[in-house]
């Protein structure tokens, strides 16, 4: 993988899933991290291949709970970060998705109370030789490229030292968050100490750290890539640099979610904080949210732009993505007009014996009915 001038999404729990990953791509992303997944998780799970979804799914045994999801479209830009306190154990976990993903990155710098109990993330900045062996045993036995995530230690002497044994390591980049393990996001990110590390280093480093514009990319100077976490979360279109409203984002990570089955609990997740950064989790748009109980729940009320249950719900878009990888988009002005219908992301395959084409069309209720669809509702809609 190559680390020269790139824009990079970083690794988010509940909402690095792949929806919002292929959402980040699509406004500019060059390297997109998946949420972090624990070692021990993953040796749990076997390797599918979804053909509705035309995806990739790391299943865990004994459950249909998907526990890591990619596809073809990313697999040359997506990294899977793991958490893990064990050579022997990272390597097991890591062989499982070696081959759909381009790179393998370990979390060095989580510093929530679970992960540090575990001895995973900021836990592992105190045992260098633990460090050493788990990268060295990744590097020795996998093709794809190996990197790590860390904090910043108690100084940037100590931190310097730590990233020089890392690189010695054999880790191809090194991304360094410009927080202490005791700091809070409030906390202003130290970009000063991650240009300590820059200077320090031959292999390229990855700053992360208050990062809410576009601009800001040039603003970290000497780092090699820079690394977007909460403002990517609040609007993914910081990647270009045409930013779009939140709103539209908002809109097009739905639908994504919608198209590659998203679970609902990182959907929620995900709108929550959006909504939560932007407007207020008090207003119906907010309430609608928490109270929706799968994806296909969520849907955007055209009259009033707020996004609200329907009830009955509608389970159209829901059978196509099942069956066809399809995804068709609802709207209508008012009950009892004719249903306009568009049709896009196909992938050429057939359901209910009609070949559907990417062409927009009209399609009546009735015709909607007589082609085997699952119709519950004229006023149960999606609109994009």
């Amino acid at each position: 993988m190559e680390y020269k001038n790139k824009h990079v999404l970083a690794p988010m729990v509940r909402v690095g899933t792949l929806p919002f990953r292929l959402l980040a791509a699509q406004y500019g992303a060059d390297i997109t991290y998946g949420e972090e997944i624990i070692d021990h998780k993953m040796i749990k799970c076997d390797r599918h291949i979804n053909e509705y979804l035309g995806t990739t799914d790391f299943v865990e045994r004994g459950t249909q709970n998907v526990v890591f999801r990619t596809c073809p479209e990313e697999r040359n830009r997506v990294v899977f970060q793991m958490g893990t306190s064990n050579a022997v154990r990272a390597l097991t976990a890591a062989q499982l998705v070696s081959k759909d993903v381009a790179a393998i990155d370990i979390n060095m710098g989580c510093p929530k109370s679970f992960s540090i109990s575990g001895g995973m993330g900021a836990a592992l900045l105190s045992k260098p030789e633990l460090i050493h062996d788990i990268i060295t045993t990744l590097k020795r036995n996998l093709d794809n490229t190996i990197t790590c995530k860390i904090r910043l230690l108690k100084s940037s002497e100590v931190t310097v030292e730590l990233a020089r044994r890392i690189e010695k390591a054999g880790v191809s980049a090194l991304a360094v968050h410009g927080r202490r393990v005791p700091d809070r996001p409030r906390d202003p990110a130290k970009w000063d100490e991650i240009a300590d590390v820059v200077a320090a280093l031959s292999i390229p480093v990855i700053a992360n750290g208050d990062v809410f514009e576009y601009e800001d990319f040039e603003r970290i100077k000497g780092a090699t890539c820079v690394m977007v976490a909460r403002g990517a979360l609040w609007n993914a279109s910081i990647f270009s640099p045409s930013k779009s409203s939140w709103e539209d984002v908002k809109r097009e990570y739905v639908r994504q979610c919608i198209l590659w089955d998203n679970d609902v609990k990182s959907t929620k997740h995900t709108l929550k904080e959006m909504i939560a950064h932007y407007s207020s989790l008090e207003l119906p748009e907010g309430k609608a949210v928490i109270k929706s109980a799968n994806t296909e729940n969520v849907a955007l009320d055209e009259s009033d732009q707020q996004l609200r249950i329907h009830s009955p719900p509608l389970y159209m878009a829901q059978i196509l993505l099942y069956h066809s990888s399809i995804c068709i988009i609802f709207s209508t002005e008012q009950i009892n007009v004719p249903l306009r219908c568009s049709i896009f992301d196909c992938r050429a395959r057939s359901f209910n014996g009609m070949f559907l084409t990417t062409q927009l069309g009209i399609i009546m209720r009735d015709e909607v009915i007589s082609m085997g669809f699952l119709f519950q509702a004229l006023d149960g809609f999606l609109v994009f």
